[in-house]
């Protein structure tokens, strides 16, 4: 029987299973023979049987106005023990420096003041919301759940895309991943240990009771979703199952007297913590949208009397607005006093007059993308516009230059993609998921792979086409790495000069 991988061609960026053609790295050598006995018929049917298993159980989208299942790549991607440690130190290091951040921005403004990071980003964000200034969740923790982007470059480094600290979405795919892949394949997890991701609903749930109010003994928790029509509804409705609470609209929950209560058809039934999934405009029309129905009136209010807690917090956008994650580098020597373990790729400030002419003059050779675009939206790749493209961006950061970072593009990694009967190299990114119960950040281990299905594609969002991959990390699970907790302020590095060979890359969606 032919070797499934004979017409498999390395792509020019780094392959994420083979060192060289037909040598597999180390972590995939196992995966590798196990496959290799499969012809292309019967992976084909494997592929579809996932595909129906998807339609069954409703794990579908919207592409292009037609509902189909979410598309799940039959090749998993396999992590290693030894990097799987760097991931999650470099992203639990991330997430104390970003919660110390948001705790600074709502309170004393040190880091400001301290010229870390200069005022007018926080004055111009549009995700500062003075509300929520001085005001201090129960236990300290805005960032409940974080979800840190990253991407391989073409030398194997990993590097940070961008943070997530709002409402990240995806982690049910990872869960229904697993699933399908145990179901479709068993015998590819005999020869291995791969360490489980079931026990992310536990770890979130004990998260959300552990930020409840003090002196709430029995917490009631609920998923705060906008309702069915909404793209990540699926997911709202899962994580609620799996963790046990009730999935609540806006119309389920009513605020008086700053205590926040759901509608039941035995009565009204107190709330004490909001996992919401509704963004901070619609969240309550007191304070934000007055059109909203999405939110439920008073619960700011609520939240401010120290009555019911908000997750992920209020104004939490702040800290995951593009131009402030080419700080972060910063922010994790001032606040941690470390050296960053998982590297930014290179950006370029355009609000520097200097920088934004020179990258306005090589804007055929960078990536411009809005600094509050998710998805992928707004995004102009320069080596692949159009003159009219090209000549509208650079109006649009000429008008608005806060609006808009520059990154050179980076070719990201490549793993074997099942297209058709036969794998074919297509670009991947892996969004990791963190858990911060305020004692600890916990990683479900994998996270969610990305794959950017057509060919030559370089975004990853579904709305682009994308698809995902089980991710496998391999090994027993080590011991907690606590990282550093205590502030300690040190001088933040000079801001990055123009340099044309910097590298950087673009990102997949919120």
């Amino acid at each position: 029987m032919a070797d499934i991988f004979d017409t498999y061609v390395m792509a020019g960026a780094w392959d994420e299973m083979f060192e060289r053609p037909g040598v597999p790295r180390p972590q995939y050598q196992t995966l590798f023979a196990a496959l290799q006995p499969l012809g292309a018929h019967e992976l084909r049917n494997r592929a579809d049987q996932l595909a129906r298993m998807f339609t069954d159980r409703g794990v579908t989208f919207d592409y292009a106005g037609v509902e189909r299942p979410f598309p799940l790549d039959l090749i998993p991607r396999v992590i290693d023990a030894a990097e799987w440690d760097l991931v999650t130190r470099g992203v639990r290091q991330r997430i104390r420096a970003l919660e110390a951040f948001l705790d600074d921005v709502y309170g004393r403004r040190q880091v400001f003041h301290d010229g870390v990071v200069p005022w007018r980003l926080l004055h111009s964000s549009p995700h500062y919301h003075r509300v929520a200034h001085g005001w201090r969740p129960p236990n300290g923790v805005r960032v409940h759940v974080g979800g840190t982007d990253l991407i391989r470059d073409e030398k194997g480094v990993l590097h940070v895309l961008e943070d997530n600290v709002r409402t990240p979405s995806g982690v049910s795919y990872v869960l229904e991943n697993r699933l399908a892949m145990t179901r479709t394949l068993p015998s590819l997890f005999s020869e291995q240990f791969v360490r489980p991701v079931e026990e992310y609903p536990a770890r979130l749930l004990a998260a959300l009771r552990g930020a409840a109010p003090a002196g709430v003994a029995d917490p009631t928790v609920v998923l705060l979703t906008p309702g069915v029509y909404n793209a990540a509804y699926f997911e709202h409705a899962l994580l609620a199952r799996l963790m046990g609470v009730e999935l609540v609209e806006g119309r389920d929950l009513i605020c008086e007297n700053n205590r926040l209560h759901m509608v039941t058809t035995y009565g009204r039934r107190p709330v004490h913590v909001v996992y919401r999934r509704v963004d901070d405009d619609y969240l309550d029309p007191l304070h934000f949208r007055g059109d909203s129905v999405l939110g439920c009136p008073g619960v700011v209010n609520a939240a401010r009397a120290g009555n019911v807690t908000i997750a992920n917090g209020l104004g939490n956008g702040v800290a995951d607005d593009k131009l402030v994650y080419t700080y972060v580098p910063d922010l994790i020597a001032y606040y941690l006093g470390e050296t960053p373990l998982l590297p930014n790729v290179e950006t370029y400030r355009l609000d520097d007059p200097g920088v934004r002419e020179r990258v306005l003059d090589t804007a055929a050779e960078l990536v411009l993308k809005p600094v509050d675009g998710a998805g992928g939206k707004g995004i102009v790749i320069g080596p692949v516009a159009t003159p009219t493209q090209l000549a509208a961006v650079r109006q649009a950061v000429r008008d608005d230059p806060r609006g808009w970072i520059a990154q050179r593009p980076v070719l990201l990694s490549t793993s074997p993609t099942l297209i058709g009967d036969r794998p074919v190299p297509r670009h991947i990114d892996l969004r990791p998921f963190a858990v911060n119960d305020g004692s600890d950040v916990w990683l479900l281990p994998g996270g969610l792979t990305r794959v950017a299905l057509p060919e030559g594609e370089l975004v990853v969002n579904s709305s682009r086409g994308g698809g995902s991959k089980d991710t496998w990390v391999l090994g027993e699970p080590g011991p907690p790495v606590p990282g550093p907790v205590a502030p300690a302020a040190v001088a933040a590095p000079a801001a990055a000069q123009w340099s044309p060979s910097r590298n950087a890359a673009w990102e997949g969606e919120q």
